[in-house]
């Protein structure tokens, strides 16, 4: 069954690039409302954005959001990983400014609240896109790939030249939590030397040690460390689960993503939406429901640092 959350939830912190303090609250919705966001900051004009993969923008180290009136919201992807590795079909994100909080850098505070909340099921049967034959985007040595699988699966691999990163891979079936339990507390990470350069251009003004693991070299600036040896390619595994939210719906299939990035994701599934005979939508019965993100979570799998 579709699914939302019980009561409305709140956080506040910073925006990423802007530095801004920004509210985010997450209501409950109706069966086959979806996902939605609407920036209460927009008295005049359309304030609705819908959380959909032909709504993406180009948007540096980020996805961003804008509807047709030309609203826009970015740095979706951490809250949008949060409401599918939950299993939340529908809900309204409301967010008081043009970004989505950082908060500590991953999901794991969205999922803390999501859970502390709860889950409803709702009136309506889970319909989900059955990949049908593989179907592969690149840009330059990056690509990403969905082909068929009877669950959710996700594969990674990154490959940086700071000894503190270098060679990560990992793979991760979706199904019943996983994302909660392995994913959901892994954050972004960055060099030191990509944030002298992106505060010189004006951009993660609102990013610190305290959202974002930085590195140089063989060090780990942050404090504390890693929370995994492998955290980066967890972290861009939440990424590619929260980009890949934007379908609409859940996906059966399998997603292999080599040095990919917000880009490359969205231009998968682009490159899959204009080839109708690479998927079909299928609706979930009781076995298939079984194999989608989110089902038999519970609060306490929460990682502690949430």
């Amino acid at each position: 069954m579709q699914t939302t959350i019980k009561s409305p939830v709140s956080f506040k912190g910073t925006g990423l690039h802007s530095g801004a303090p920004v509210r985010l609250t997450i209501h409950p919705a109706s069966a086959e409302y979806g996902i939605w966001f609407r920036r209460a900051d927009i008295s005049v004009g359309d304030a609705l954005i819908p959380a959909k993969w032909d709504a993406v923008v180009s948007s540096s180290l980020c996805t961003k959001l804008r509807n047709a009136a030309g609203a826009e919201v970015s740095t979706v992807e951490h809250v949008m990983a949060a409401l599918a590795g939950c299993g939340v079909h529908n809900a309204l994100v409301e967010v008081d400014g043009p970004e989505v909080p950082i908060l500590d850098g991953s999901a794991a505070p969205f999922v803390d609240g999501i859970l502390a909340s709860g889950v409803r099921q709702l009136a309506a049967p889970v319909r989900a896109i059955e990949i049908l034959r593989p179907v592969t985007v690149r840009i330059g040595s990056a690509s990403a790939t969905l082909s068929p699988a009877d669950i959710f699966e996700i594969e990674f691999a990154i490959e940086f030249d700071e000894e503190a990163i270098g060679h990560q891979s990992k793979t991760l079936n979706m199904a019943n939590g996983a994302f909660v339990r392995e994913l959901c507390d892994s954050r972004t990470f960055c060099r030191q030397s990509d944030v002298e350069e992106m505060r010189a251009n004006g951009l993660a003004l609102g990013g610190t040690l305290a959202n974002a693991v930085v590195v140089d070299g063989g060090c780990v600036l942050s404090p504390g460390g890693l929370r995994h040896r492998d955290e980066a390619v967890r972290h861009k595994m939440l990424d590619a689960l929260g980009d890949l939210a934007l379908a609409g719906v859940p996906i059966f299939g399998r997603y292999s993503g080599n040095r990919a990035g917000h880009a490359l994701t969205n231009k998968l599934l682009r490159a899959l939406f204009a080839q109708p005979d690479a998927f079909r939508m299928v609706i979930c019965d009781d076995d298939a429901a079984l194999r989608l993100p989110g089902v038999g979570v519970r609060h306490a799998d929460v990682p502690a640092v949430a």
